[in-house]
């Protein structure tokens, strides 16, 4: 793909969407870095779910730990994989209170230092809660870069790398919104919606469903 297009597709898309932001519900760091860690293989849906009741009670560090792992899977049980993340998001909050004064790193080394926290949620978290120019793979944002060809890549880390480099700097610090919530409501899995898609004369995809 050319670099005019790729200019004219993120033109399109924010033309689209001028303020994308995340689905997860938050009001600071910690609660994002929270619910970024509770949405590993689970619906953006079901953690708000979660949070609405968790965050009125416990939305810092002391608070999550003195709920202990016990107290936290109690309003998180409804989430896969709830027994591990609990863990992680006791054993984070201990870290920050202990190393960070409670407050959430704005280093990717600092926060892949925490349990639950891999490159992806750390990406995430410095794009979303300190506006860092990052860019989070996820399932969507992977489909998407293959299929429309943008960037093209056999991992997560390949494709990272490509957007970063192919996205045009204006775009960059949106860019990563646009691609997930295209891939999860246009650029579906199974069959992609190219008939309403703002970019489909632009895609390389070559089995579009019209």
């Amino acid at each position: 793909m050319n670099k005019p297009k790729r200019q004219a597709i993120f033109e399109r898309l924010q033309a689209d969407n001028p303020d994308p932001t995340t689905e997860l519900s938050y009001n600071t760091p910690f609660e994002l870095l929270v619910a970024v860690i509770l949405s590993a293989q689970a619906t953006d849906k079901s953690v708000n779910k979660a949070t609405q009741q968790l965050f009125p009670l416990a939305n810092t560090p002391e608070k999550i730990l003195a709920l202990g792992v016990e107290g936290l899977k109690r309003y998180i049980r409804t989430i896969g994989l709830f027994n591990s993340k609990a863990k992680n998001i006791v054993e984070t909050c201990r870290i920050l209170i202990e190393e960070y004064g409670s407050e959430v790193p704005d280093t990717r080394k600092a926060l892949e230092r925490l349990p639950g926290v891999g490159r992806k949620t750390a990406n995430v978290v410095l794009n979303t809660a300190f506006g860092q120019p990052t860019m989070a793979v996820d399932t969507h944002i992977f489909r998407v870069a293959n299929r429309t060809r943008l960037a093209p890549g056999k991992t997560p880390l390949e494709v990272e790398r490509k957007l970063l480099r192919y996205i045009p700097q204006p775009f960059l610090q949106d860019a990563h919104h646009w691609l997930i919530l295209h891939g999860r409501y246009t650029c579906i899995a199974r069959k992609p919606r190219c008939g309403s898609c703002v970019i489909e004369d632009l895609c390389e995809y070559r089995d579009k469903c019209i």
